[in-house]
């Protein structure tokens, strides 16, 4: 799991970013599997730093 540092907004969904090595890699989450994963798409956006990215799974959990 990796830490989200930052989302963007972007057509069909969300991008994720999240620091690795020297710089910063991205995933992105189209609404439909944000749904599924009963992820708030406006709390993803308002406050990515409460969130972790699966990148080998491509899932985004809730840090607790």
């Amino acid at each position: 799991m990796k830490d989200i540092v930052s989302s963007k907004k972007m057509e069909n969904g969300i991008a994720v970013f999240w620091e690795e090595g020297e710089g910063n890699k991205y995933d992105s989450f189209n609404y439909s599997e944000l749904i599924d994963m009963r992820i708030n798409a406006l709390d993803l956006l308002d406050d990515p730093t409460a969130y972790a990215v699966d990148v080998e799974g491509h899932r985004i959990t809730i840090k607790k």
